[in-house]
């Protein structure tokens, strides 16, 4: 669900991969559409319930054991881990939850002096953020941390997505959504996770933004950590664009994808070819298709981001889907594109499958 600064080993390698490609276009000024459905790689096995979102791990010291987070979104839920070819670890896996919906991955979050890679998932019905370590995924939370404390109306505290934003400083925000909300531009909440001086997660609200129509809701939100932007899926009218910096304001930037779509916008996901360059995925959960748009905008206009290609998938419905453009194997040469299927499972694409002829890759 974001673009983030990856770890140093991947770092490295994706740098690498990228140099060749940044001195020629990375698209091409109309767009296409795909009618061919693109099969997966691989299958996930199923959850017990209801699939939602995954994220993906990427491993620093080895990208081949990387992991794939999903969540479970039922009473009794929880956070499934997969390997890359979709095998679930059953000694990662957590149950239990109370209708874990989304979930999202930032790296480096200090508690207890150390560096900890985090997975954060919004637990709806106790209205709470979960945290865990990775890939361990032991719980640093104390238990769970309450947002959207003082709200009081129907929906308004049940949680549904989340994006980690880690600044330029080493930083680490939650970006968080929930079922309803106002339209007077506070709709979502941006919270500091620190160390609470005992090892755990805490978590500071630091500001409300983002506009809402009012139609549906908003679920899917992707934050680039590069560029510094939070993208979130207004469903029903389109996706909006913020700074995610909260000390650069809460004007909105862009609404795009505003037309074509079946039937809800859903998921978000950011493929990064270089620093500033790549494609923002965008599902229409009723045609079980994504809409890319180009991540650095059009020539001249950062905000300005017109549609490039339609891909149809094999996932159904899919809600949430998760992307990394970082070497994991000789399948996932390019990187990987997760997708969640309304079948209990999660799809794996490679990227140069998404891609097809009209977009880049890395390599």
């Amino acid at each position: 669900m974001k673009v983030f600064i990856l770890p140093a080993i991947a770092l490295a390698a994706s740098f690498v991969a990228c140099q060749s490609g940044n001195n020629t276009p990375i698209h091409s000024a109309k767009a296409d559409t795909v009618n061919a459905v693109i099969e997966p790689v691989f299958i996930t096995d199923t959850v017990a319930h209801d699939t939602d979102d995954p994220a993906i791990w990427i491993n620093p010291a080895d990208p081949s054991q990387s992991l794939i987070i999903g969540t479970d979104k039922d009473q009794d839920g929880g956070l499934y881990v997969f390997d890359l070819q979709g095998k679930l670890q059953r000694d990662k896996t957590v149950t239990g939850l109370k209708r874990p919906d989304n979930v999202d991955i930032e790296y480096g979050l200090i508690l207890a002096g150390k560096p900890v890679d985090i997975a954060v998932t919004t637990e709806r019905f106790t209205h709470k953020l979960r945290i865990y370590s990775v890939p361990d995924m032991k719980p640093v939370d104390n238990g769970g941390i309450e947002v959207f404390m003082g709200e009081t109306g129907e929906n308004v505290r049940d949680l549904m997505g989340i994006a980690l934003y880690k600044n330029k400083n080493g930083k680490i925000y939650a970006i968080v959504g929930r079922k309803s909300g106002p339209t007077d531009g506070t709709y979502l909440w941006q919270y500091l996770l620190e160390d609470n001086g005992k090892g755990q997660a805490k978590a500071s609200l630091v500001r409300k933004f983002g506009q809402y129509s009012g139609l549906k809701e908003i679920e899917a939100i992707a934050v680039d950590d590069q560029l510094g932007y939070v993208y979130y899926s207004d469903e029903g009218k389109g996706v909006r664009k913020y700074y995610a910096d909260p000390e650069k304001g809460n004007e909105e930037l862009a609404l795009f994808a505003t037309n074509g779509f079946t039937e809800d916008h859903e998921g978000i996901s950011i493929y990064q070819l270089t620093d500033t360059t790549g494609y923002i995925l965008v599902s229409d959960q009723g045609a079980n298709s994504f809409q890319i748009f180009p991540r650095e905008g059009a020539s001249g206009k950062p905000h300005n981001h017109p549609l490039l290609r339609k891909v149809t998938v094999k996932a159904s419905h899919s809600d949430g889907s998760d992307i990394v453009s970082v070497p994991l194997n000789a399948r996932f040469r390019n990187g990987l594109f997760v997708a969640m299927s309304d079948d209990k499972t999660f799809h794996l694409y490679r990227w140069e499958d998404i891609a097809g002829k009209h977009l880049k890759s890395i390599r």
